[in-house]
């Protein structure tokens, strides 16, 4: 195998084969797959006969390649036939991954009465003359729109909304897993911010909330900020505070640990952009010692020539010594580094030369910003977006019970203080007498996490005045 990431779920295969029935095949193929690189997971006969078997081969390999590789070797083997291989990714995908249910009966003539007409009319009459009950009346009481363009697409980029479906598919089924929010992929093709904000506007009746995703920067602002200003429902950029919300989480039991606090630290985020713009605009709302911002171009400071209004914002409020030079010197005498950008750009001798006890969270996506185990040589807690390493930082551990906080306060809008509390939410899940330098973030699939920060999210979401006869 040449390829040096691990195999991996995500890059499944299973081959079907035939293979002599004798003691030893199936040994020698669990082998040759070994051998190959990739890791067996499952081994199911399909048919047998007195002399030949058929069997299902699952393993796990590293990525597209590896797997043509793997499949190459079985079908080179002279006792074994190659039938078929199916790709377990792309056959999760078939047919979409999410689908619609009624949740009321329809088996006579009265249940279509009361769930459409003539019952409906009633229903509609009563929205029409009070709009405010569509959200306990209507599928607006616990939906969320997932909105994106497919300009900004995990790491693949400006890939367009046909092939975004599959990533906003996905948060939809993370949100009904996770805290029962019924989500909808609403993917535009369009990439104009004026006719985004009036799509979704136009849409937005429909929803309880609006959870942006995958839209680039910088128009993910501006789209942000004129739909929350025409709109009576949260919107929610996820890859900006979900990021940051988690970032913090994960930070504030990382400084639990070493024995820091906010006020007396001094980070370093590299990638300006929607997440790292996020999560320091809610590092300096905790009130933490100073930031420096790192771009492609060095850090972020005052006097710079930029037209990014953005940068502008983050070179007039961060960097307090107005350090003009590049990622090395701005990790210097750092408490923590943060990276939200690109592999490979953080070297071990870096993390060498930041304070005590030092903190990093290289958190690009699949390949990090330093290696881990070479972070892990000077630093005394490394955290990734990776599932396979300690400590992952994943978006999943917000939005969900964010959404389910807002939805169940009826809330009209987001802001920061319901980000610290959801953020404060899921580090208290880990528990003072639980956290330790790896183990400073709950795992996506605690399910204490989601109903701890709606419960958060909800006690500081204002909540319109329930109407007469409210359920």
């Amino acid at each position: 195998m040449t390829d040096a990431r691990l195999p991996s779920a995500g890059f499944s295969i299973t081959v079907r084969l035939a293979l002599s029935a004798d003691p030893g095949a199936a040994g020698r193929l669990a082998t040759v797959v070994g051998q190959a690189g990739a890791v067996v997971t499952a081994l199911d006969v399909v048919e047998s006969e007195v002399d030949r078997m058929v069997v299902d081969l699952t393993c796990d390999t590293a990525d597209a390649h590896h797997a043509e590789q793997v499949t190459e070797i079985l079908t080179s083997m002279p006792d074994f036939d190659v039938k078929k291989v199916s790709d377990r990714t792309f056959l999760t995908h078939l047919g979409g991954k999410i689908e619609v249910q009624s949740k009321v009966p329809l088996k006579n003539r009265n249940d279509l009465s009361m769930a459409y007409t003539p019952g409906v009319a009633r229903v509609c009459r009563a929205i029409a003359d009070n709009p405010d009950d569509a959200r306990r009346l209507t599928i607006k009481r616990n939906t969320v729109a997932v909105v994106s363009d497919g300009s900004a697409v995990l790491g693949l980029g400006n890939i367009g909304p046909e092939a975004a479906m599959p990533v906003m598919e996905g948060k939809a089924a993370l949100f009904k897993k996770f805290a029962d929010v019924d989500a909808w992929p609403v993917c535009l093709d369009t990439q104009d911010t004026d006719e985004i904000v009036d799509i979704v506007s136009a849409l937005a009746p429909t929803y309880g909330g609006i959870n942006l995703e995958d839209i680039a920067a910088p128009r993910c602002f501006e789209i942000e900020r004129r739909l929350r200003d025409r709109l009576n429902i949260p919107v929610f950029h996820d890859d900006q505070h979900g990021t940051a919300i988690v970032v913090l989480a994960a930070l504030t039991n990382a400084l639990r640990v070493v024995g820091k606090e906010f006020g007396d630290i001094k980070v370093t985020v590299v990638g300006a952009g929607a997440a790292g713009t996020a999560i320091m605009r809610l590092l300096l709302r905790k009130g933490v010692g100073d930031i420096v911002a790192v771009d492609r171009e060095g850090a972020l400071w005052r006097g710079m020539d930029t037209d990014n209004a953005t940068w502008q914002w983050l070179a007039e409020n961060t960097n307090q010594d107005n350090y003009s030079g590049d990622l090395s010197g701005a990790v210097e005498d750092s408490d923590v580094f943060i990276g939200v950008s690109a592999p490979n750009i953080l070297k071990g001798s870096d993390v060498a030369t930041m304070k005590r006890d030092p903190i990093v969270f290289a958190l690009a996506n699949p390949d990090p910003e330093i290696a881990p185990a070479e972070a892990a040589r000077y630093a005394s807690i490394v955290a990734t977006g990776r599932s396979d390493q300690p400590n992952q930082i994943n978006n999943v551990l917000a939005f969900p019970g964010v959404f389910r906080g807002l939805l169940d306060a009826q809330a009209t809008s987001w802001n920061d203080d319901a980000a610290l509390a959801a953020s404060d939410a899921i580090a208290d899940c880990v528990g003072p007498d639980k956290v330790n330098p790896t183990y400073i973030i709950p795992s996506v699939f605690d399910n204490k996490v989601a109903p701890a920060v709606a419960k958060s999210v909800r006690a500081v979401s204002a909540a319109p005045t329930a109407s007469a006869g409210d359920l």
